[in-house]
């Protein structure tokens, strides 16, 4: 755990201001005190105002005030057994809060809690991050603050969020290599794609009621899909991984081969398919949920689940594009 609460000198900037001009104000929640001072220590020498908000249990126990333009939470899970009901609560009820007030919430936990933070937090649209670090921390806020004046100005079109989301990856990726310069952290560097995909608690769950929409040409059988992602996966094992980073294709890939499959995919799970981090796997998941391409499906017998499944309109342009290809399209010999 850091202890030291100077924030680096690459953290220096001019005072960061919201969308009425006034220097912009983060509320910062969580369990380690420690880890509250350093996050608003960092926050401050970006130029952000920081009100230290105190433990999760003041989410959950007393009543609610949104003291800042952005509400940071840090809730990891220890081990993998999720988080409990009483957690969960809390996030839910912040979450319909922030909605309705109109702040931003940014939540930071690790692969242990991820689907369980992304099944309650339905509302707001916040940004989750995956075991950050102190930079990327500050991007994200930065992020916020900055998407919120855009909005002001006007409503971003598609081709400007794809933008966004792209520069955000790329200072994502600057933000972990200054994280990495400053603190060799082998959990921190480890990509996403290092974790298996049967790891207990992440495997798929049979899908019922799943239907490919009339009229479309009909998918390839999902071993053939397998193979082109196994191919794609091939690749790093003789050039840089982060040459070929397209985590939507490879996440509609995972999705068009479950479907065929007849197994419903974890939130947890797409992201490790996406093979890139799994903060830059949710900012692409939820744009493309966003924009119709992906769709929630809440699991109706544990509210603490939530999967990702393609939409009908994606269904169809997968078909399209798998009967689109030259040649037939068949398993490997």
């Amino acid at each position: 755990m850091l202890t030291d609460t100077s924030p680096p000198a690459d953290f220096s900037y001019d005072m960061a201001q919201d969308g009425a001009g006034l220097p912009a104000r983060v509320a910062i929640y969580g369990e380690d005190a420690a880890l509250r001072k350093q996050i608003a220590a960092d926050l401050g020498g970006a130029g952000f105002r920081t009100i230290d908000g105190g433990s999760i249990a003041a989410l959950i126990e007393g009543p609610i005030a949104l003291l800042g333009d952005v509400v940071l939470v840090d809730c990891p899970v220890a081990g993998s057994r999720g988080m409990d009901g009483l957690m969960l609560a809390g996030l839910a009820r912040l979450d319909m809060r922030v909605a309705r007030s109109g702040a931003k919430l940014i939540v930071s936990t690790n692969l242990a809690g991820l689907d369980d933070v992304f099944a309650v937090l339905d509302q707001s649209t916040p940004q989750i991050l995956v075991d950050p670090g102190r930079a990327e921390r500050i991007v994200a806020v930065a992020r916020t603050m900055g998407e919120a004046g855009a909005a002001r100005v006007r409503e971003l079109a598609e081709e400007d969020r794809l933008t966004l989301l792209r520069l955000s990856q790329q200072v994502e990726a600057i933000a972990r290599s200054l994280d990495r310069i400053s603190r060799p952290d082998p959990r921190a560097a480890r990509p996403i794609d290092s974790v298996r995909r049967d790891t207990p608690g992440m495997a798929g769950v049979s899908a019922k009621g799943f239907v490919t929409p009339a009229g479309q040409p009909p998918l390839p059988d999902p071993r053939v899909v397998r193979q082109v992602i196994a191919n794609r996966q091939a690749r790093a094992r003789f050039f840089d991984a982060e040459l070929f980073g397209d985590p939507a294709w490879d996440m509609l890939l995972d999705l068009t081969a479950a479907h065929g499959e007849g197994v419903q995919v974890s939130v947890t799970s797409l992201c490790i398919a996406a093979g890139v981090p799994a903060t830059t796997a949710l900012r692409w998941l939820t744009q493309m949920v966003e924009t119709g391409l992906f769709v929630r499906v809440p699991d109706p017998s544990d509210r603490r689940r939530a999967f990702i499944a393609l939409s009908d309109r994606s269904l169809t342009a997968m078909a399209g594009y798998f009967a689109s290809l030259r040649g037939p399209v068949t398993l490997a010999a």
